[in-house]
């Protein structure tokens, strides 16, 4: 049915859940994975007029996401090596993590993307601003969202 799944990640827990769930899910299709991290671009700090020493430049803060998004997917791809699932891993940088989600599944020819929602509703939705939202609204290709069931007596 699917043959290549992006599977995103923050790094939170709820990202690590859903993406073991993915894992799960390309292995009982036989699937491949893509794993990704999407950081946000540098920024320069522009409500000072002299950037502070102790602020990180370009290329030191684009290789602290590198680690970062390196470290996250590595925990996906560890997941598929213990499943037999084959897997690369992705760390991209954009504004919209959304918009750069869908991108990145065109251009490596993903048929499904395979993302997390927090379960918010009404006004939290609203509010928040849901980037699994923003996926659904741009995306050409299928969106699966998985919703984590709260155990009862968790918070």
């Amino acid at each position: 049915m699917y043959r290549k799944i992006l599977i995103t990640t923050d790094g939170s827990a709820v990202s690590s859940k859903t993406a073991c769930a993915g894992v799960q899910f390309a292995e009982q299709l036989g699937a491949e994975v893509l794993a990704l991290f999407v950081a946000p671009e540098y920024q320069y700090p522009i409500y000072v007029e002299i950037i502070p020493p102790s602020y990180p430049s370009e290329t030191e803060y684009r290789a602290a996401m590198q680690r970062a998004g390196k470290q996250h997917t590595q925990d996906v791809a560890d997941s598929c090596a213990r499943r037999g699932v084959r897997c690369e891993a992705l760390t991209a940088f954009h504004e919209s993590a959304a918009l750069k989600i869908v991108d990145v599944a065109q251009q490596h020819g993903c048929d499904l993307i395979f993302m997390g929602s927090h379960g918010r509703s009404g006004w939290g939705q609203l509010l928040l601003g849901s980037v699994t939202n923003k996926v659904l609204q741009h995306s050409k290709i299928p969106v699966l969202v998985h919703r984590l069931i709260k155990e009862p007596g968790s918070k």
